[in-house]
């Protein structure tokens, strides 16, 4: 363990309000040992469950929920007598005008003798996707009694007008991703239509009788995501093959297949899905059970009389074999179309 400096020290301890009390740094604790066994440890109000983390590990703390950054400036700078070290552990609101105040107090000690040294210590960092926690808890929070009367009264049929809208708006953020303001554009969006997997989670959570929230959503497209890369996560020795992309895709839909069990052809492509969309889904299913393109037979008593209707279906076979999507296609055509300056 470090020696605490001759002149004493005052330790800032900075920590993740999304990590779990307890999980920190070896310096950090390197730090709170130190100061419980030659100095003080102080925080404004910490969750119980830190406190308990902490008295766990033999570290105590005293609290200063009421004093203002002026009064824990100045607790630490007495606590930081020579060869002792003091630490703050800091709130998850950042303690604000305590560091503010801790410099001005100092400076005054340095013109008078040596002030203690000050450290900043990061005692525990966020990892990847951890700020998805205050998504999480904000929407708890409205969700809950006392929050806002509009989330409370949703459910999830009332609230498919705004996921198909959002979709189609994270769509043509993508189709227009060309600057830097358009990249800012595509952020929102994607905040916007993952608030809604959110919301969803979240009143499936409250089901009485069949619940689950946004842990299980999330375990179990991990576990997909797992079974449907055996070429990524199974053993060495058993993992299959996947030259390129498209073997990839191949693989794909036949763990899938072989998953669903599908009583018919179609089965699984959803009726709302737009009419070209849907198209290009049925011909490719239909494509690959009958191991070739389907021959302009097949789409003729698809399509029935409607001569028009045949020949829509045979312009989206084409473009599904040429390997474009056919509703992406025509989506850009109109949005070129409605960049044409109006004549009249």
């Amino acid at each position: 363990m470090n020696d605490a400096p001759a002149h004493g020290r005052v330790v800032l301890l900075v920590t993740s309000p999304r990590v779990a009390p307890g999980l920190l740094s070896w310096p950090a604790w390197q730090r709170l040992r130190e100061a419980q066994d030659r100095g003080v440890v102080l925080a404004g109000e910490p969750d119980a469950d830190w406190l308990e983390a902490l008295d766990g590990a033999g570290v105590r703390v005293r609290l200063m929920p009421e004093d203002p950054p002026g009064a824990r400036a100045r607790a630490l700078a007495e606590a930081a007598a020579p060869g002792s070290t003091a630490v703050w552990l800091g709130s998850p609101d950042g303690d604000p005008g305590l560091t503010d105040a801790l410099a001005e107090l100092l400076s005054q000690q340095a013109i008078a003798g040596t002030p203690p040294e000050v450290e900043l210590v990061t005692g525990s960092h966020d990892v990847p996707g951890a700020r998805l926690l205050d998504l999480v808890a904000v929407m708890d929070r409205l969700r809950s009694p006392g929050g806002c009367p509009w989330d409370a009264e949703q459910t999830h049929a009332s609230l498919l007008p705004y996921l198909l809208e959002e979709t189609h708006e994270v769509m043509e953020a993508v189709e227009n991703l060309s600057t830097s303001r358009n990249r800012d554009h595509l952020r929102e969006e994607l905040g916007d239509l993952l608030l809604q997997v959110v919301f969803h989670a979240r009143i499936a959570s409250e089901d009485p009788d069949d619940a689950f929230g946004i842990d299980e959503v999330a375990a179990g497209i991990v576990a997909k995501l797992v079974r449907r890369h055996p070429h990524v996560f199974g053993p060495p020795e058993t993992r299959a093959s996947a030259a390129d992309a498209g073997e990839v895709a191949a693989n794909w839909e036949e763990l899938k297949a072989a998953e669903k069990q599908r009583q018919g052809l179609y089965e699984g492509i959803p009726a709302t899905l737009p009419a070209l969309a849907r198209a290009a889904k049925m011909l490719g299913r239909l494509a690959r059970a009958d191991g070739g393109l389907p021959d302009t037979g097949r789409l003729a008593d698809a399509a029935g009389d409607d001569a028009l209707a045949f020949e829509l279906l045979g312009l989206v076979e084409r473009a599904r074999a040429a390997g474009i999507d056919p509703e992406a296609s025509l989506r850009a055509a109109l949005t070129r179309l409605a960049a044409v300056p109006d004549s009249a």
